[in-house]
């Protein structure tokens, strides 16, 4: 059985202060399901020594272990830090960074080398979900993101449609149900059936308390990667609630 997963990505918020959330957190995260929280890499350190039963990860790492690469920052960094996986080729760091399948990839090798986790994101944008753009594009984002020695252990999907994100838009759970049963198809096509069976699938994209228990209704629904709703535990514990049934 997948563990199902709480991810919360606080992405360029938090200072030590914010840290009194994963305080809060704590009850929610005493049932069947992970719950995760990668802050800012500047709080790694701080959020692993005050995490109690719930994990740290991060939001991107580099493809090289070092180097002359000015503010950015291993994944064997983040290992020392604490962190036991890390977010890779969300749809901000493709937009705003222009990352490639290919450096995805490469930073997703860098993450198993180091002993990450890697929570791997695919997604389509408006247009190309209105073009009816969105199978392929996912097809394609996956085959090129995702290198050869895949596993359950090593790696997590997160689905996260880039017009759902922070907008307050969801899918319906039609249109989630088909991404979702095409990337264990994809997954298992290529990697084969115990190893795709193994692979948690998440949801991501206005992820809140008063639609988390439909989303996860649906079939090969593993879990959540919340943005805005993880940044307090207010938000985030009935969405892990939701979660644990």
């Amino acid at each position: 059985m997948r563990r199902k997963l709480a991810a919360g990505n606080w992405k360029m918020n938090g200072t030590a202060a914010t840290l009194s959330e994963l305080d809060a957190l704590q009850d929610a995260a005493t049932g069947a399901a992970e719950v995760l929280i990668c802050p800012p890499a500047t709080l790694i350190a701080q959020a692993v020594a005050r995490a109690g039963r719930i994990a740290i990860g991060a939001q991107d790492c580099h493809s090289d272990a070092s180097g002359a690469h000015t503010g950015d920052v291993s994944a064997d960094m983040l290992k020392d830090a604490g962190a036991t996986c890390v977010i890779l080729g969300h749809s901000e760091r493709r937009a705003d960074h222009g990352e490639t399948n290919a450096q995805v990839a490469d930073k997703t090798r860098a993450a198993w080398g180091a002993g990450l986790t890697a929570i791997v994101c695919v997604g389509e944008t408006l247009a190309e979900r209105e073009a009816g753009q969105t199978i392929d594009l996912v097809r394609t984002q996956l085959a090129g993101s995702l290198p050869d020695a895949v596993s359950g252990a090593n790696t997590v999907i997160a689905y996260e449609p880039v017009w759902a994100i922070g907008t307050g838009k969801v899918p319906t759970t039609d249109q989630i149900a088909e991404v979702h049963g095409f990337l264990r198809e994809a997954l298992t096509a290529r990697f084969g059936k115990d190893t795709a069976g193994a692979i948690r699938l998440l949801y991501g994209g206005s992820v809140k308390a008063s639609n988390a228990a439909e989303i996860f209704a649906v079939a090969d629904v593993d879990g959540a990667l919340v943005g805005g709703a993880s940044l307090t535990a207010a938000d985030f514990a009935p969405i892990v609630n939701a979660l644990n049934g």
